[in-house]
């Protein structure tokens, strides 16, 4: 979902860009709403497609996404993870990764709290700004888990909507509010 940005400026005349990944039963489209939240909020953004496969297996897609440009990786669930484990990666390689946002991540399977750990041993590696936007009614992230898991982030600010689920639909226009600024706290540093 590439396409001019705010102002009618290309994508890559703005700044930071944010791509996102979709979630584990959608793609690239399913993503329109944020992506177009974001350019309507002045930010740069495009969605990426991703396998359907394992998180890990992912990874090179979205790594490839971030090549050559200043972009901030950020998705919903599944593409939230494969974000951050595509981050840990250029981190650990020594590129900089100037933030990350995670919709609804998916810390552990439902039903299997006791699954978290593993969903986030690469956060420690995550030494870049990282927003969490949750809902406390998601059954892919128990809030206090969530809030647990929140400490091995090096730099985390975590946003929770009560009675909202594994979806951000509900909450898109303050979601998207605090995104934008997000990255432009992001983009003041990077600059």
């Amino acid at each position: 979902m590439n396409g001019p940005a705010a102002g009618g400026r290309a994508l890559e005349d703005v700044g930071l860009t944010v791509v996102l990944g979709h979630g584990a039963s959608g793609n690239a489209s399913s993503m329109a709403p944020w992506v177009e939240g974001l350019v309507r909020r002045g930010i740069a953004a495009r969605a990426i497609d991703l396998p359907r496969r394992r998180a890990e297996d992912a990874v090179p897609v979205f790594a490839a996404a971030l090549e050559g440009g200043r972009a901030l990786p950020g998705g919903h669930s599944f593409g939230g993870r494969v974000a951050s484990l595509a981050a840990a990666r250029r981190i650990g390689e020594g590129m900089t990764v100037p933030g990350l946002v995670l919709l609804s991540y998916p810390l552990h399977r439902p039903g299997d709290p006791d699954s978290w750990a593993g969903r986030s041993a690469h956060w420690p590696a995550l030494r870049c700004p990282v927003l969490l936007l949750s809902g406390e009614a998601d059954p892919f992230a128990r809030v206090a888990l969530l809030r647990e898991a929140v400490r091995l982030l090096p730099s985390a600010e975590l946003v929770t909507y009560p009675r909202v689920g594994h979806g951000l639909l509900p909450v898109l226009d303050a979601a998207l509010d605090r995104i934008a600024a997000f990255v432009a706290s992001v983009e003041g540093r990077w600059s």
